[in-house]
Formats: C-alpha cells, sequence, structure tokens
C-alpha cells in the first residue's frame, strides 16, 4: 500500500500537475481502492477544521509583512550599511549579499521575498566591481534559504501545526542553525576568495565615519525583528499577533521612507492573496491525504518497515536526509513539507530524536531543495531578476552553498545541541 501510495503521487507529479490537486488525486484514489468507508465524506469537515485554524492566521499577516518591505525601500538602505562594514572581507560584496539576506530572513519569514528582494539590489554590482558571476549569483540563491530558517519563518509554522511542536520552541531552535549556516556561507566565500582572488571583485571602500553613518540603514530591519520575535519571547503576543504588530511597523516604516501609497498597497494585497491562496490549497489538500493515509494505516507501516531494517538511528537519518535530496531534485520544499512531515516525522521520532530537532533538520533539507535542480525555485527566482545568459550558471555558482548546508546538517545529527539548547534554556 505504501508503494502504490509513493508511486501513484510522484507518477502524479510527473506529469505536471498542480500539487494541490496530486495531493487529493491520491487521497481519493487510496480511500476508494482501500477503505471500505467512503472517506471523502470527511473532506468537507477537515477542510472546515483546517481554514479555521487560528494559527494559520499568521501566514498571510507574514506573507503581507514580507510584500510590504519589498515595496518599502528598506532593503536598499540596509544593503549599502552591511556592504561597508564587510568590505574588509575577501569576497566584499559576496558577504554583503549573505549579510543581507539574513537580515532580511528576521523579518519576512520567505526564501522567495528575501532571493527577490536583496538580488534586486545586488545584482547591478556583478560587472561594475568584476566579481565572479556565477559565485555572486550562486550567493544571492544560497543567502536567499534563509529566510525559511531564520525566524519567523512560514514553513516552520507549518511544521509546528502539523507535528503539534512548539511555535516559539521551534523559532528558538532555528536561531543558532541558521546564524552558523550563514557563518558557514561567509567562510565558503572566503575560501573561495583566497584560493581564487579574482572572484572577490573590486571593494567597496569606505571610512569609519561612512560605518557609522550607514547604521541607521540597518536600525529598522534590527528594530521590526525585536518588534515580531521579541515580543512571542516577552510573553506579550502570541505567534498571530506578533506577525501583526510587524505588519503594523512595516507600515510605518513605508511611511517613514514615503513609500506608502494606494499603489503600493495594491500591490502588496495582491501579492499577498496569491501567495496565500497557493499555500492554503496545498496545506487543505495535504491534511486530506494525511488523513486518509492515517486512516489506512500507512505512516505505522512506514515505520514498522524502517524498524525491520535493523539499522541504527545515525545511518536510518542518513537515509532519510539522502531521501530527501533526493526528492528535493523533483519536489517544491512546500510541498515536500505538508507531503512528508506526517510520514516522515513519526518514524524519526520513533528513532528517539526531539521534533523540535528534526524540524530544524528538516528545513535545511528544504533549503537544499531550493537550490537544486530541476525546481530549485531560488534558483528561477535569481535568474529572473538577471534576465541573461543560461540557468547553468546560477546552478554552478549555487554548488558550494550546497556544501555548506549539508555541513550544518552532519554538524546537527553529531551535534543536536546545536539546536536545541536555546529551546532547553528556555525550558
Amino acid at each position: 500500500m505504501v508503494a502504490q501510495a509513493f508511486g501513484l503521487l510522484f507518477g502524479l507529479i510527473l506529469l505536471s500537475l498542480p500539487i494541490a490537486a496530486v495531493l487529493v488525486i491520491v487521497a481519493l484514489v487510496m480511500g476508494a481502492a482501500y477503505s471500505p468507508m467512503p472517506l471523502y465524506v470527511a473532506g468537507s469537515e477537515i477542510f472546515w477544521n483546517v481554514a479555521n485554524e487560528f494559527t494559520l492566521t499568521t501566514i498571510p499577516l507574514f506573507v503581507l509583512l514580507g510584500e510590504i518591505l519589498l515595496r518599502a525601500g528598506v532593503a536598499e538602505r540596509m544593503y549599502s550599511a552591511v556592504a561597508v562594514w564587510l568590505n574588509r572581507l575577501p569576497g566584499g560584496l559576496l558577504h554583503a549579499n549573505i549579510a543581507a539576506s539574513t537580515l532580511f530572513s528576521a523579518t519576512s519569514g520567505s526564501s522567495v521575498a528575501t532571493a527577490a528582494t536583496i538580488g534586486t539590489v545586488a545584482l547591478p554590482e556583478v560587472e561594475r566591481r568584476g566579481y565572479n558571476e556565477r559565485l555572486f549569483l550562486g550567493s544571492l540563491a544560497g543567502g536567499g534559504t534563509l529566510g525559511i530558517l531564520i525566524p519567523p519563518s512560514i514553513h516552520l509554522i507549518l511544521y509546528g501545526m502539523m507535528t503539534q511542536t512548539s511555535i516559539p520552541q521551534l523559532y528558538l531552535a532555528a536561531m543558532v542553525p541558521g546564524l552558523l549556516l550563514a557563518v558557514l556561507f561567509a567562510a565558503i566565500v572566503i575560501v573561495v576568495c583566497v584560493v581564487r582572488p579574482a572572484f572577490g571583485g573590486a571593494r567597496v571602500e569606505a571610512t569609519w565615519r561612512q560605518r557609522f553613518a550607514s547604521l541607521p540603514g540597518i536600525a529598522p530591519i534590527v528594530a521590526l525583528f525585536l518588534v515580531v520575535v521579541g515580543s512571542i519571547y516577552a510573553g506579550v503576543a502570541t505567534p498571530t499577533e506578533a506577525a501583526a504588530l510587524g505588519v503594523v511597523f512595516a507600515l510605518i516604516l513605508a511611511a517613514a521612507h514615503r513609500r506608502l501609497t494606494f499603489a503600493m498597497l495594491h500591490g502588496a494585497f495582491v501579492g499577498t492573496m496569491r501567495t496565500t491562496a497557493m499555500i492554503m490549497l496545498i496545506v487543505l489538500a495535504s491534511y486530506y491525504l494525511n488523513f486518509v493515509l492515517s486512516f489506512l494505516g500507512i505512516p505505522q507501516g512506514l515505520t514498522r518497515f524502517v524498524a525491520s531494517l535493523g539499522l541504527s538511528p545515525t545511518a536510518t537519518m542518513a537515509l532519510i536526509v539522502l531521501f530527501f535530496i533526493a526528492l528535493g531534485c523533483v519536489l517544491e520544499s512546500l510541498s515536500m513539507l505538508v507531503t512528508m512531515t506526517p510520514l516522515v516525522a513519526p518514524v524519526v521520532v520513533k528513532l528517539g530524536y526531539d521534533p523540535i530537532w528534526f524540524g530544524i533538520v528538516l528545513i535545511i533539507l528544504l533549503e537544499v531543495a531550493l537550490i537544486t535542480p530541476p525546481v530549485g525555485i531560488n534558483l528561477y527566482v535569481v535568474q529572473a531578476i538577471r534576465r541573461r545568459g543560461g540557468m547553468e550558471d546560477v546552478m554552478l555558482g549555487a554548488l558550494p552553498f550546497v556544501v555548506g548546508m549539508l555541513a550544518l546538517i552532519a554538524l546537527l545529527i553529531a551535534f543536536p545541541g546545536i539546536a536545541l539548547w536555546l529551546p532547553s534554556l528556555m525550558r
């Protein structure tokens, strides 16, 4: 039954059907074929209950927050400020790409928004300062993936809902790995630019006076992060309320930068509606599929199968990592999250791993999917902004950053405390 479910799922995906339609079709076919009860009857109740889940309100709010920041002109000032502070490192603006992506990720919750925003600001510098274009493009695609790891992350919210795991605890667990991944990316850039100095381009010259004068460009992003994430851990707001506070603060920033117009708001609202509709359709379909699969006992069967292999927990985790890396070549990250989490998470917990820890590992694996061909969405985002040349340049440039992500996964498996240290302090 497990083989039939996976075979049907991947077969429909290969036919290029929309992922939400694929999930519903698989649920209907499996229910009709293996259940004596008409499971489709429960569909309407499941859709209604999930759609009324209060936590899901955070999704449109965080999407709207990112849309407003995208149009508010915050990124340009932030990028300029980061560039003058990191100009002495080998690689120059390559570090600015990563650092600006890290800061923007801490407010947007979206990898696509992060890659699009920082890419739009940074790409004109490639030819002007003589950077190696492939590495520059790769730093934008790789840095953009931090948007789904560093809080506030929409993907972590969905994982928390599906596994009944505390979202504030997940946010805490993601902070150290998120910053560590940014450091690993910076280390990769330094190594490459030391070995091949020509890749680093011309240095941005700056005095200390210019550096200190640039700090107001970073302050709004830091303040917004404190408003959103700080309010959660101060006990002032729930994640949903914190997202609403973030939207209000973003509107204030837009007004301060004289970007708050009806045209800007219209674009932000339309973009939010489109993205939210896409996410919610996939989430609703995935919940129905998970209900059918659970009724048929497929997660339990998968757990028994893994146990029958007789592998150690570490070896089993290594197989799961390889499975997700391969899956990321054919599935988009959100689709992977909603389809695989209910199946794989029980197996991992049965092995003795912490669900909070696995949530962080899973998000990093989804980051890998964002920059691995042929469906790595961040690759297409960066190429769309570039508007010339071939996709192979972005793909090759992103490869070193895939290595950085795999190194972090290995560190998390060897030292789980990297992710669990902050949550344990809060407990």
